[in-house]
């Protein structure tokens, strides 16, 4: 089994662009109720991850702004404060699992490091306890 068994693929998955604005992620943030969400480059690239946390201290640091400068500040622009790591798509399953202790979701990445898509969490448990039930 590899990590590709638990992908759920690009074509499923919220991701924003890094070269969206503030005020575009968090209304797609908001729209979709996502705590964290992939970024990626124009190429395709995974350049890693957003939390509501990064957005909340960008916004402490624009305290006494006009909510309009919002659209000026671009997504890589905003420091993130977590580091999502993502693994290989041909990535050895326990590497994967060892992620997941530590993030909700893992990005996955081919050869060319673009994003292809995300194993989560819950996947991985719902896998795990469906193997503890037949046993």
């Amino acid at each position: 089994m590899n990590v590709a068994f638990f992908l759920t693929p690009k074509s499923e998955v919220i991701y924003l662009n890094e070269s969206w604005s503030m005020r575009q992620v968090l209304e797609k943030m908001k729209h979709y109720r996502y705590a964290t969400v992939p970024i990626i480059d124009d190429q395709g690239k995974y350049i890693g991850t957003i939390s509501e946390g990064d957005l909340l201290w960008q916004m402490h640091e624009m305290i006494g702004e006009s909510i309009d400068n919002y659209s000026k500040i671009k997504l890589k622009d905003i420091p993130l404060y977590n580091s999502y790591k993502s693994i290989h798509v041909r990535g050895e399953i326990e590497d994967l699992i060892d992620l997941t202790i530590r993030q909700n979701f893992v990005p996955i990445i081919d050869d060319l490091e673009h994003f292809i898509g995300i194993v989560t969490r819950k996947d991985i448990i719902h896998h795990l306890n469906s193997k503890l039930k037949t046993t």
